[in-house]
């Protein structure tokens, strides 16, 4: 009861403060359909209990968060830990690099932009971490390792990188280049995937995406809008990740309480799964207790072999941020949660899956601990497209049968859901304990390495042969393009001029070139367009960027 009325009388508070400034709580509204998802849906689903071993009340927090496991993550009373992601080192331990301050601070939580980067190490993958060094000052890091085999710790304004987990730490700079696009809400929080060339795409804490060859070289902008939900959110903390099938992202709404989850075949493209990604209340020990934590912020991710998350571990605190003071009660830590992974999947069908297809069949692999032949609740399996089977429709078992230790399921064909823009269906169903079980599968027919070209802005000048505009443009995929079509157009009430269109040439991947165009007369020296710069491959939109630009400025 007690933790009840603290929790109501938390919500009840009108204001908190995140960074540096008196924002209001708003408790966000729901879309009516999100009622009708099933188990599996939401991303929020995937949590399992966390573990540990030591249950204590005696340590620092509001009731609602005792008792608690106090050797999960990190937490001491000296210092406020946020933030941070897992490597495990050669050395079979596992390695969090996390940020802190010292709790005393006089500003208490409000010292976070001082914070110092902890390198911390535990023989468990949940904890406890304890303490080593402290690499250098630095908020919200991320560590991952570049192509050439270097560690590299992102913090807020540069990184840090070292050849080895325990070895000398070198600060630098990240060059970054917009390529004419605005930086939505500038370049922090940053998060890293790497391809499948060892090259990384990035998103930025306002949802721009970025590509990098090698990780440490220069990040290239290639979008000119967020790629989050179009909802009315206050965006932060985004975490990418690539696993063997997909790229995945969650970006939380820190004012809503509320993160959305997302996923891509390319990581530029992106579609958003509907349900919380997480929120308050996902902090939940095996016999029940919850761990009933004000905030949870940056969120990162530990993957197993296959790329899948495995773990998620937050920054979370007790209170309101501006709440904890100086030498109090309250305080902010590392917590680990483990993860569902999902399920192995492997569609045997050649053929493109259309609406008129009669079975599908899927292979679900065996994995240590796991025997698909016997585990599994068979008929409640459903696969399809997530818009299906996310609300519990979908394609139903016919028949199964065995390969092996594998489970080869076929499908009624009926209801799929798949569209020639699907590119990893879904499979939601139970164990026979009657957990949730889940997995994407890879569609074999489709291209999950694409060309990516990337248009600058127009170069417009004047020549003997009239007005012309050079538009440069570059292949950001991890192979090569064919010819393509560029057109650069502006709208007039409601309809397309267009201005100068010609060819693209092939282009290997990271090449670029300048294209020449001869420009109509249907734009005016002096005058301000709102330009439209869109690449074709026949008829098919490969991408398109807007801005605003003076003709001959």
């Amino acid at each position: 009861m007690e933790r009840n009325l603290f929790k109501i009388a938390l919500l009840g508070v009108m204001f908190l403060v995140s960074h540096s400034s008196f924002s209001q709580i708003t408790e966000r509204e729901r879309p009516a359909e999100w009622k009708q998802l099933v188990k599996g849906a939401r991303f929020m689903d995937r949590f399992l209990p966390m573990k540990g071993n030591v249950l204590s009340s005696d340590a620092w927090g509001a009731d609602c968060v005792l008792p608690r496991y106090v050797d999960n993550g990190i937490e001491d009373g000296i210092w406020s830990y946020w933030g941070g992601n897992i490597r495990k080192g050669e050395d079979g331990k596992y390695h969090l690099f996390a940020c802190g301050w010292l709790e005393c601070s006089p500003k208490g939580h409000m010292e976070w932009p001082n914070s110092y980067v902890f390198h911390t190490v535990s023989d468990n993958l949940t904890g406890p971490f304890k303490p080593v060094r402290i690499i250098g000052k630095g908020h919200n890091p991320e560590i991952f390792r570049a192509k050439d085999g270097r560690y590299v710790v992102y913090v807020i304004g540069g990184r840090y990188v070292s050849d080895d987990l325990n070895g000398k730490w070198e600060y630098g700079k990240f060059d970054f280049n917009a390529r004419d696009r605005r930086i939505i809400e500038g370049l922090s929080n940053l998060s890293f995937a790497q391809r499948e060339d060892s090259s990384y795409v990035m998103v930025c804490r306002g949802g721009g995406i970025w590509v990098s060859r090698d990780g440490l070289s220069e990040y290239n902008q290639l979008t000119d809008k967020r790629v989050y939900p179009d909802v009315d959110g206050r965006f932060e903390d985004p975490v990418i990740w690539r696993d063997h099938i997909q790229y995945h992202l969650i970006v939380n709404d820190w004012l809503g309480r509320i993160a959305f989850y997302l996923r891509s075949k390319d990581g530029v493209n992106w579609v958003v799964d509907p349900g919380e990604a997480y929120m308050p209340g996902v902090a939940v020990h095996a016999d029940g207790q919850v761990e009933d934590w004000f905030k949870y912020e940056r969120l990162k991710v530990y993957q197993d072999k296959y790329g899948r998350a495995v773990q998620a571990n937050f920054a979370v605190i007790d209170t309101l941020k501006n709440e904890d003071k100086p030498f109090d009660h309250h305080s902010s830590k590392n917590i680990s949660i483990p993860l569902n992974p999902g399920l192995l999947l492997t569609i045997l069908d050649e053929k493109p899956i259309t609406s008129g297809t009669k079975t599908i069949r899927v292979k679900i692999q065996a994995e240590e601990g796991f025997n698909p032949q016997t585990d599994i609740d068979v008929n409640s399996l459903r696969f399809g497209a997530s818009e299906e089977v996310n609300y519990g429709r979908g394609c139903q078992v016919l028949t199964t049968e065995n390969e092996g230790k594998d489970l080869i399921v076929t499908f009624n064909g009926k209801g799929n859901g798949i569209t020639k823009d699907e590119f990893a269906p879904k499979l939601i169903g139970k164990y026979k304990d009657g957990r949730m079980l889940y997995g994407y599968a890879r569609l074999p027919y489709i291209d999950y390495i694409e060309p990516i070209l990337s248009a600058r802005a127009p170069v417009f000048t004047k020549s003997g042969k009239g007005l012309e505009c050079t538009v440069e443009i570059q292949n950001f995929g991890q192979v090569g393009s064919k010819k393509a079509l560029v057109e650069v157009a502006y709208k007039k009430e409601g309809k397309t001029i267009k201005v100068a269109s010609g060819m693209v040439p092939a282009l290997k991947p990271y090449e670029k070139t300048d294209i020449l165009l001869s420009a109509k007369d249907v734009v005016e020296e002096g005058k301000e367009y709102d330009l439209i710069v869109t690449l074709y491959s026949g008829k098919k939109v490969l991408s398109t960027f807007n801005l605003k630009k003076k003709v001959l400025e």
